[in-house]
């Protein structure tokens, strides 16, 4: 893993998983394990499109193993604006810094970074593709709260265009978990992630509803209704707001239901689930710092030979 890229969670082995996850496990114990380690370490961030926790925690994540940030800024405020182009754009940053974070709109606009530079690209949301390192802390999450063998996980929401929920799909096909997606029949899984699921051999069902399977989850995990996705607004109409979680929503629940959210959230988990002991959202956000520790160690650090 080291020096190299983290474009997907197809790319993750059930082994790298646990790589990352033991070592930020190991830092979430003792965040300053590694204080100075990276005084003389870089990160570049380069966000073409808003984002609160991930851009923060990795920001949060590079200082707390003592190196800095160097971030592009507002797309609107940049050379974006004058035409550049992507490419030219992440060969001028590798010239500044040790490793690029890139979120972009455009699905695949990792990988295409990736050919370009020499330092290591960490893939922070390409459009409705993918978002890895959202996947490894869901994961850690999971972990932590669940344990992550002989799992009933219900993803649901948005799962059309849900790159969390692509990451994770693939990612819990490593651990043998029986995976249920819910949602309209407008926002299913896309079919190329279905054959691929079944492909790995994963335990899939598709559902329109959540009360058939609600009481066998170990974890439901929701998404947000991505109006920004949409190409049309009456066709985010339609659906929007048809999903709510609430208190009352999770009576039918076992006790022990992990409830997980990627946040932001609009209104598909009610304030009230918040006081529940199965809300784990906040605390799901907070494990983006140890897990993005981790990795940045686990990808620039020094080989043990």
């Amino acid at each position: 893993m080291r020096h190299g890229n983290i474009l997907t969670s197809k790319q993750l082995s059930r082994e790298d998983i646990e790589t990352v996850l033991d070592r930020a496990s190991e830092l979430d114990g003792d965040g300053s394990a590694l204080a100075g380690e990276y005084s003389d370490t870089l990160l570049g961030l380069l966000f073409f499109e808003p984002s609160t926790r991930t851009k923060m925690s990795f920001e949060t994540a590079m200082k707390r193993l003592g190196g800095d940030v160097v971030d592009m800024g507002a797309v609107d405020s940049s050379s974006i604006t004058k035409g550049e182009s992507l490419a030219d754009t992440v060969r001028v940053i590798e010239g500044y810094t040790d490793a690029i974070v890139l979120r972009h709109p455009r699905q695949g606009a990792a990988k295409l970074a990736s050919e370009y530079v020499d330092v290591p690209v960490i893939n922070a949301g390409d459009g409705a593709g993918h978002h890895p390192t959202q996947t490894l802390l869901d994961l850690y999450t999971i972990r932590e709260t669940a344990g992550l063998d002989d799992l009933t996980i219900g993803i649901m929401g948005d799962l059309k265009y849900g790159r969390t929920v692509h990451s994770l799909a693939y990612a819990l096909s490593n651990f043998g978990t029986r995976q249920h997606f819910i949602s309209p029949e407008s926002l299913q899984l896309p079919r190329e992630v279905v054959f691929d699921l079944h492909q790995e051999g994963a335990s899939l069902k598709e559902h329109e509803s959540l009360d058939p399977v609600l009481a066998e989850l170990d974890v439901l995990y929701v998404t947000r209704i991505q109006r920004e996705r949409f190409p049309d607004e009456n066709e985010y109409q339609k659906v929007a707001g048809e999903y709510c979680i609430t208190a009352e929503t999770l009576d039918a629940a076992s006790d022990d239901l992990t409830v997980m959210h990627p946040l932001p959230r609009v209104d598909e988990i009610a304030p009230d689930v918040d006081a529940t002991e199965h809300a784990t959202y906040f605390e799901q956000a907070h494990n983006g710092v140890p897990v993005r520790m981790a990795l940045l160690d686990l990808l620039l650090g020094e080989d043990d030979e």
